[in-house]
Order: C-alpha cells, then structure tokens, then sequence
C-alpha cells in the first residue's frame, strides 16, 4: 500500500472510519490532499484569503467562519452567501440539523449554483457527499468557482496547487494514485490568455467598437500594400488566398518576395497553401 496513503492518517480509528463503507463504498473514489500539502505556505493564504471574503460579505447577517471545512458542511454559510452575491432564492430551510436535511439542502444548493455556473456535473469539481463529509478540496473548488462567477474582479492567490491521492477500493484492496491539482489559476497562463485574447475580447465585450476596429485595420493595410499599386477594400475576402498578407509581411519587414515564390492569383487550395 502506498505510504503516503498511509501517513494521510496518524489514528486508527480515523483510518478504521474511512474503510467503512459510509466513507467510501466498494468501486468508489475519493480524493485528497496529502499531508505534504496540507502546510503549503500558498494553500494556507488561500484558505485565509476565502474566510475573510465570506466573513465580509455576510458581516451584515453576523455570520462568522472559523473554519471552511467544518462550517460550510451543513448549507447554511453557502445558502447566506449565494442569496447575497447572486441574489438566489433558494427554496430550502435556513437551518438543517439532520443529515438527511443536511444532504437534502446541500443538493438544492449545488443544483442551482451548477445552473448558475452553466456545469454540467462531469465539470464539476465538488459534490454533496464531498462538502458534507467537511473535504477541504471540493470545498475549496466550490467556493473558488463561486468567487470567480460572482466577483470576478476579486484577486484571488494565484498558483495555488496541492499534491492529492486518489484512494479507489477494487476487489484487490485499496488502490491509489496521486497527482497535482491546481485550485486557482496559473497567473502566467492568466497573463498570456489576456493577452492572447485581446481581440476575442473586442468581440465579446466591445461589439460597438468592433466596425471602427476593422476600419483602422483596413487603412493601415491599404496604406502599406498601396505602395505596391494594390488597393484593399475587404479584409475578409482578400486575405483568405494569403497574398495581400505576404506582401503586406514584405513591406513591413523591408524585404522583397521574390515573386517565384508564390502564387500571385492562386487558383486552387494547394496554391494557396
């Protein structure tokens, strides 16, 4: 048996609680963050870092979080916290005190918010039993996603990862797995997207100003190309046989294509290619 597996718990009677099946059936999974992780410097901010953002935005209901585990479990944090960034109207009791109600509560929340969030649930990273059973990864999932949908100009910790296993009972025993996770994005990869993104965000969030865009783009074509006694009137059909861009590609770099090289009237795909 793997022995990170085995050092994930230090008491018997944590480990005899988690191989029955309440914790984990036979053919189920469950994954975890290693204790190697647990005292990561970038998972404790983040773990801070999401406390105080609840406990600021529910400050007016006088509700207190401590522990992100041990007080979302139940439902009620989540239910206050959802009524009051989205304004979602849940049709659930504030307090449920069985776990039964507990678990009927959980999957009402997490419906709404899967609908909310456009999930389908092979997307979704948390589950009822997950949070229920206090697990710090799905938790920890769940209320990113929530900060990200909600407020996403709240500057989350970057990079945070943890090192996690996979424990899987089979009819051989317990078979594990272990892997890195990431919980809030990479910031290069963040930098690099908006960067990469710049126009698919003019499409999707400045479409008024889309038109002025191409119109620029047009001039500025025109007036290289148009030294070459060439005139663009459509970005979108001139540039499809690649010409008017190598020769556009020639004139900014300051270098002549020598005309063999190319096709100047491609007449098929390949020509163009």
């Amino acid at each position: 048996m793997d022995p990170d597996f085995l050092n994930a718990f230090t008491q018997p009677s944590t480990l005899d609680r988690f191989l029955t099946e309440d914790i984990i059936a036979k053919g189920e999974k469950r994954k975890l963050i290693k204790p190697t992780s647990s005292n990561n410097p970038k998972l404790e901010e983040l773990k801070l870092f999401l406390t105080e953002w609840i406990n600021r935005t529910l400050k007016e209901e006088h509700i207190v979080v401590k522990s992100l585990e041990e007080d979302l479990y139940d439902g009620l944090v989540l239910h206050h916290l959802l009524e009051n960034l989205g304004s979602l109207k849940l049709d659930v009791e504030k307090i449920a005190l069985t776990e039964k109600k507990q678990r009927k509560k959980l999957s009402v929340i997490l419906d709404v918010l899967a609908k909310c969030l456009q999930l389908e649930e092979s997307q979704l990273k948390w589950s009822v039993e997950s949070i229920l059973a206090k697990d710090l990864l799905g938790t920890l999932h769940l209320l990113v996603a929530i900060a990200k949908h909600f407020e996403p100009t709240l500057a989350l910790p970057p990079n945070v990862q943890v090192e996690t296993i996979t424990i899987e009972t089979t009819s051989r025993g317990l078979k594990t797995s272990k892997a890195v996770e990431y919980i809030t994005e990479n910031k290069e990869n963040i930098e690099a997207q908006s960067k990469d993104d710049a126009f698919d965000e003019l499409f999707s969030c400045a479409p008024d100003k889309l038109d002025a865009t191409k119109k620029a783009l047009l001039q500025f074509v025109d007036q290289h190309v148009g030294k070459l006694g060439l005139n663009v009137k459509d970005i979108k059909s001139q540039f499809s046989d690649g010409v008017i861009l190598l020769l556009l590609i020639g004139q900014l770099e300051g270098y002549f294509l020598n005309l063999r090289n190319f096709f100047l009237t491609p007449a098929s795909t390949m020509e163009m290619v």
